[in-house]
């Protein structure tokens, strides 16, 4: 039992220092060889002199061994399938995989059965992630009731029960009186309005991105300005209202040049993307891979390089897993009856460090994307290793080298657009509140 004279804790709190790293903390532009002090769940201290002359004796040492020590991954788009799908993933499976790739954070969309779109459904999700004590799990709630499209939910009741925004999830929220009512009621919370892009009656039918690829294949197409319409017309209603407004997994050059735009003027507005849309393009499909049956669907090469693009300039605040897992029924079918999804969490790290070693973001903006950029979007402590913080920590290899293969995968499905695809890059430790939950 120890005792307020063990120099391992203080104040009956565990320390433990995680010495000789790069320390890499986006929030405050720190890029350093360096240490960082945990005292119980919080960050006690952190800089590049710390612990120069050595680590008092008594405190637990980590040697990251000139590895880069970051804050956690904070995914801000991640459908758990719990309640209602536990076939497909769990709150557990999920927060297996999230540890894996250095997700400390990710926040679950409301497409559950029953939808999210009461206190009880926020209280449970809650109540289930401090029971499996793996990621840290938020939620937003449904903008609609049951995800109808046609009465809004209650904002602000949700917002005080936790919900950190609210989004129809994989629908769009179509009519535009609706969207312009969520948007007004919602600039009396500060509470934000997640919108999937894509326009419901020009994306109908539509399985595959619209063009020559599509068409030489015999599938149906959803044009890509599906997506750029929907986001025009919502930019316009943010204009018109002021409410806080976010566009999830951008994924063509138009809409990365509207949301450019909507930010020159000023607008309330933030984006995200996920690798696929900057990894991959409409290519990947391939001969009816139904693991790259995508919603939004994979687009052309000049689409995936606007995204770099709007990733490097800033224009595209996040990257997100978009995780979203379909068990084998769902997807062993033939193209145009196939689910839609691929599955992201434990790829996030590996996938987007390709962003740095191909030479578009720097590392310390790649970690921004993923940790400090999605934190601050929804105002969550998160993203950062300033003292006082939550001891969140990632402690990663840039350059390790491995193959994403599915036997390998800890979700409960498998599917990975990028099956085989070799990448760099892994996360090595993950801690949550100063314990840690993964050790590779």
């Amino acid at each position: 039992m120890a005792t307020a004279l063990d120099p391992q804790r203080a104040n009956g709190h565990a320390r433990v220092a995680y010495v000789n790293a790069r320390l890499i903390d986006p929030a405050s532009g720190l890029d350093a060889k360096g240490a960082v002090l945990t005292e119980g769940e919080r960050i006690a201290d952190i800089g590049p002199g710390l612990f120069k002359d050595g680590v008092p004796a008594g405190i637990e040492v980590v040697d990251a061994k000139g590895l880069c020590l970051a804050p956690g991954l904070v995914d801000i788009r991640v459908q758990l399938r719990e309640p209602g799908e536990e076939h497909k993933e769990t709150i557990a499976s999920a927060g297996a995989a999230a540890i894996a790739g250095g997700v400390t954070s990710m926040v679950c969309l409301p497409n559950t059965d029953p939808v999210i779109d009461d206190v009880a459904g926020i209280e449970f999700i809650a109540r289930r992630a401090r029971e499996v004590k793996r990621a840290k799990v938020y939620a937003y709630a449904a903008a609609t009731r049951e995800l109808a499209g046609k009465d809004i939910t209650e904002i602000g009741l949700l917002s005080e029960a936790g919900a950190v925004g609210f989004t129809d999830g994989v629908r769009a929220i179509a009519n535009a009186r609706v969207m312009r009512r969520a948007l007004s009621y919602s600039t009396a919370f500060g509470a934000l309005i997640v919108q999937h892009p894509e326009d419901p009656a020009l994306a109908d039918g539509g399985v595959m991105n619209e063009g020559e690829i599509a068409t030489r294949l015999g599938l149906s197409g959803i044009p890509a300005c599906a997506e750029a319409l929907l986001v025009g017309r919502d930019l316009r209603l943010v204009e018109l209202t002021g409410g806080r407004y976010h566009v999830a997994h951008v994924s063509t050059a138009e809409t990365v040049a509207l949301i450019r735009a909507a930010k020159a003027r000023g607008l309330p507005v933030t984006c995200d993307t996920a690798p696929p849309y900057f990894a991959l393009n409409e290519l990947a499909v391939g001969d009816y891979r139904t693991f790259a049956k995508l919603s939004p669907p994979l687009r052309a090469e000049q689409d995936r390089r606007a995204v770099v693009e709007g990733l490097a300039d800033g224009t595209i605040d996040a990257i997100a897993s978009d995780h979203a897992p379909q068990d084998q029924d769902s997807k062993r079918l033939p193209f145009a009856h196939a689910e839609f999804g691929g599955i992201g969490l434990e790829t996030l790290l590996a996938l987007s460090l390709e962003l740095y070693h191909n030479g578009h973001l720097s590392l310390p903006q790649v970690i921004e994307r993923l940790s400090a950029a999605p934190a601050r979007i929804l105002g969550l402590k998160a993203g950062t290793l300033e003292k006082g913080a939550p001891a969140d920590l990632l402690l990663f290899d840039p350059g390790r080298p491995w193959v994403i293969e599915e036997a390998a995968i800890r979700s409960k499905s498998k599917n990975t657009p990028f099956e085989r695809r070799p990448v760099q890059g892994m996360a090595l430790r993950t801690v949550i509140d100063g314990r840690t939950v993964f050790r590779a």
